[in-house]
């Protein structure tokens, strides 16, 4: 979460509104409803889990073993099993 500077951003009118309920505190402002992002959008990581787990089945397809890929991928074997078999 970054933070902004609200005088960067919002009016002085504004400023001096929020002012009458709370000073030099931090605000969070929730997203507007259907704007939320899911896990990993922003920071990349469910493209790149998603990446991984298409490599995973492709060399899986190739002949690679579960536990060949539980080694090369730092996973436990149940861990592999259920990406191979997800639907």
């Amino acid at each position: 979460m970054n933070y902004i500077n609200a005088t960067k951003i919002l009016p002085e009118y504004l400023i001096k509104e929020l002012q009458e309920y709370v000073q030099g505190d931090y605000l969070y402002i929730p997203v507007k409803e259907g704007k939320h992002k899911e896990w990993g959008e922003l920071s990349g990581c469910k493209a790149a889990i998603l990446t991984r787990n298409k490599e995973i089945i492709m060399e899986y397809q190739n002949g690679i073993t579960v536990d060949e890929l539980s080694e090369k991928y730092f996973l436990s074997t149940h861990a592999i099993r259920k990406i191979l078999y997800q639907k």
